[in-house]
């Protein structure tokens, strides 16, 4: 169901594997391209569930690729409320704007143990330099970014209950089958907990387990174990009315006409 990788640099590490997986998915790459990422300078480490990567109005000299797990963007108001404000996934790079906005606007946090791979800013602006085709794909990465927060300003601003909740899973599991972690039967790992799902969606965590249950009796999809199967596909993306533009990746028509 997804589309044929090509061969990769050999001695990749899984940071490296994973950005090329994700760029891949939204950009046209080269052979010179993939060697020259496959050589960026990446330090991977690892990070328990629940802690801060970086914080607002840090002042980061790098930037992280996700490579396992999940972690979100989140902004707190002044009477300490959580908005969970964008959702990043394996081959993301969460916070590539610190690369020319030096002072961070939100913070960023493990949803789950993650391993993430830490690139200098000083590294990728030099590869940037250089290789002007590289630059243009990770421009593109961010430009995505602010696509999926236009889409996310929408989905919770318009949409009902059961719209929102569906909208997002159909971009999350469209999200991790773009890198290769959705089985063929629409099964991928989701360790989502309800009060996430609330502060991402604008619900209470009573809503959330109410709109999960609506979508579960309709056999539209099966949530256990932090574990979604989507049964439905055509169904859940007319609850949600979705429209997989807004992300970007390469081929996504045949992407979702597969999925059906």
């Amino acid at each position: 169901m997804n589309a044929p990788r090509r061969s990769q640099p050999t001695g990749l590490s899984v940071s490296h594997t994973m950005l090329l997986r994700r760029l891949e998915s939204i950009a046209s790459l080269s052979e010179e391209d993939r060697r020259t990422l496959a050589a960026l300078p990446i330090q991977e480490s690892n990070f328990e569930a629940d802690r801060d990567i970086v914080r607002e109005h840090d002042h980061p000299s790098r930037s992280f690729v996700l490579v396992e797990g999940f972690v979100y963007a989140y902004k707190v108001t002044g009477d300490g409320k959580r908005q969970i404000t964008g959702l990043y996934l394996a081959g993301d790079f969460p916070d590539l704007q610190s690369l020319h906005l030096t002072i961070m606007d939100n913070g960023l946090a493990t949803m789950t143990p993650c391993k993430l791979g830490f690139v200098k800013h000083v590294d990728i602006r030099a590869l940037c330099e250089r290789h002007h085709r590289v630059a243009s794909a990770l421009w593109r990465a961010t430009l995505i970014d602010a696509s999926i927060a236009r889409e996310w300003m929408t989905n919770i601003g318009q949409r009902n209950a059961p719209a929102r909740m569906a909208h997002l899973l159909c971009e999350i599991v469209l999200r991790l089958k773009a890198v290769g972690l959705v089985r063929d039967d629409l099964t991928c790992e989701l360790p989502i907990t309800q009060k996430e799902f609330a502060d991402a969606l604008g619900f209470s965590v009573v809503h959330v387990n109410r709109t999960l249950q609506e979508l579960r009796t309709a056999g539209l999809i099966s949530l256990t174990d932090n574990r979604l199967h989507v049964r439905e596909w055509a169904k859940l993306v007319m609850v949600g009315d979705f429209d997989a533009t807004f992300l970007h990746i390469k081929g996504q028509e045949a992407v979702v006409s597969g999925s059906e």
